[in-house]
């Protein structure tokens, strides 16, 4: 898989997204800010990365909360993942949101999230009368047990 990154007009500054360890899953995404954020207990706030992709056909991007983050701050994001289509060409935003107690700073390069890849395959709809039986069947939330 080809990926073409474009930095924002000012951000050229920030690192290229980049996988941490050989091992990791997905890149980490820098906030690309002129002045500094703070956000306060259970505020939440939409944070640019300063770049734009492009995907091929047939993937798609998701926009993770850093585990770190959540851990020993609170902070995570909403909409999580956030699924970025492979035809969307802007800037990559994510919303942060502080589960905390205490005001979180954030500043021009921080590390906020990570990116992952996925292939996605597009189904072939069919509207049918009746669907497969499982042993589950339609019993929904809590019924495998805690």
């Amino acid at each position: 898989m080809l990926l073409k990154i474009k930095k924002v007009k000012g951000f050229e500054d920030l690192p290229t997204p980049k996988f941490m360890t050989t091992g990791a899953a997905g890149m980490d995404l820098y906030a690309a800010i002129n002045e500094q954020i703070i956000l306060k207990p259970f505020e939440r706030k939409k944070i640019p990365v300063g770049i734009c992709i492009e995907l091929p056909k047939g993937y798609e991007a998701q926009i993770r909360p850093r585990s770190g983050l959540t851990a020993n701050f609170g902070i995570t994001l909403l909409n999580s993942p956030g699924t970025i289509d492979w035809d969307y060409r802007g800037e990559i935003n994510i919303i942060m949101i502080n589960l905390g107690n205490e005001n979180f700073i954030i500043n021009k390069g921080d590390r906020v999230a990570q990116i992952v890849f996925n292939k996605v395959e597009t189904p072939i709809i069919e509207i049918v009368s009746e669907i497969g039986e499982t042993s589950r069947g339609i019993n929904g939330f809590g019924s495998t047990g805690v």
